[in-house]
């Protein structure tokens, strides 16, 4: 029991830690090496890590599109597990009944969310190249902080919801494969500075290892309770 109380309290201070080193980063990204770089002299941090990956990749608006296109089906993802939060409920007539896990998970995307919105509204960096001759809020990049928040979120479930060892690892490598995919195609694609993808990383492990801790600690608590209940 003591050992289990413990790893949990370590799950938290990786937690924490990863949240400390997201936002300095974000903040170091804010004040080293800004320069004027990025289109209709849009300002960027770490300029010129940034300016020579981008001259690196360049831009592959077709990588783009494509990426694009394929981070539709992480939408189905996340409605699937809230259907199945939804039968839950319906099924078991009380929202109490429902699998922690699940409503754990409902908490996690409501979180993703905010600060994805957040980050539209607060600026860090635009993005190397204009969209529809716009410019767009770039960090951190959503569709990496997206892929690495719900993909990691749902290979946990996955572990819980497939019986099936076989077809469990089979679909655990192929979001595995899409996720990295994806990734990659991002930072190919050259519609972010490389920073924004490193930004995108780092937020998602902050969330899903919050998420994975937050998991960890109601289990137990659900565990002790079953135990003193005998």
């Amino acid at each position: 029991m003591k050992e289990a109380k413990k790893k949990i309290q370590k799950d938290f201070g990786v937690t924490a830690g990863l949240l400390v080193l997201s936002i300095l980063y974000t903040v170091a990204i804010m004040f080293i090496d800004v320069r004027p770089i990025g289109p209709q002299g849009s300002v960027v941090g770490f300029a010129t890590v940034n300016q020579y990956f981008h001259t690196l990749f360049g831009t592959n608006m077709l990588l783009y599109n494509i990426t694009d296109l394929l981070s539709i089906p992480i939408l189905f993802v996340m409605l699937g597990f809230a259907i199945v939060g939804l039968v839950q409920l319906i099924k078991r007539k009380s929202l109490l009944r429902v699998d922690s896990s699940i409503l754990i998970l409902g908490g996690f995307y409501v979180l993703v969310f905010l600060v994805y919105l957040f980050f539209e509204f607060f600026v860090v960096n635009y993005r190397p190249v204009l969209i529809k001759g716009f410019l767009e809020a770039s960090y951190p990049s959503s569709t990496t902080m997206l892929m690495m928040c719900i993909i990691p979120t749902a290979i946990m479930q996955f572990q819980r919801l497939i019986s099936s060892k076989g077809l469990r690892n089979i679909v655990n490598t192929l979001c595995g494969i899409y996720a990295g995919f994806m990734v990659i195609g991002r930072v190919l694609s050259g519609v972010h500075w490389i920073t924004d993808i490193v930004g995108g990383i780092l937020f998602s492990a902050t969330f899903v290892m919050l998420y994975y801790s937050i998991n960890q600690w109601v289990n137990s608590k659900a565990n002790r309770a079953s135990q003193r209940s005998r």
